[in-house]
């Protein structure tokens, strides 16, 4: 194997194990939501003027699924839905005193797994941050390039 297939499966790795630790808590504590739903709230809680094509874009998903989900979240009173005065048009997304429970939750969670994990990140110089940030920014660069390919690839079918 050699290096770059090495970090690739590392990091592969890596996500399914934090993934499946952080899952048995995330499962026993927000058991009644869905993923995708608690993902949701966590974005707009986190971005203000949070609407359907940034949410769609963020993960990865049609703007008609996004829809769907907002509109869960609205019908369960986690969001609510307003215009601003200058652009009617845009429907934009705000969390409810309801989701702003929810999204604090999630957030607990978060914190206990940074708690978790400390001690592997306090012994992480600087400058080895810094290596890898500018390594996870060259690298998500390049995907969205890759993205952006199959966008036009998708457009250009339909044509």
């Amino acid at each position: 194997m050699d290096k770059e297939e090495h970090v690739i499966m590392g990091l592969r790795d890596l996500l399914n194990k934090m993934s499946w630790l952080n899952k048995i808590k995330m499962e026993d504590v927000l058991k009644d939501y869905k993923p995708s739903e608690v993902h949701c709230i966590e974005y707009i809680g986190r971005n203000s003027d949070s609407n359907v094509t940034k949410l769609s874009e963020s993960f990865y998903m049609t703007r008609s699924a996004m829809s769907k989900i907002t509109k869960k979240l609205m019908e369960k009173g986690f969001i609510e839905s307003y215009q601003k005065p200058d652009n009617k048009k845009e429907i934009y997304f705000k969390l409810t005193n309801k989701g702003k429970e929810l999204y604090d939750i999630h957030e607990r969670l978060h914190k206990e797994f940074r708690e978790r994990d400390k001690a592997v990140f306090e012994q992480i110089t600087d400058e080895q941050f810094d290596g890898m940030l500018r390594f996870i920014e060259r690298y998500s660069s390049h995907l969205d390039e890759e993205i952006k390919k199959l966008d036009s690839d998708i457009y250009s079918d339909k044509n």
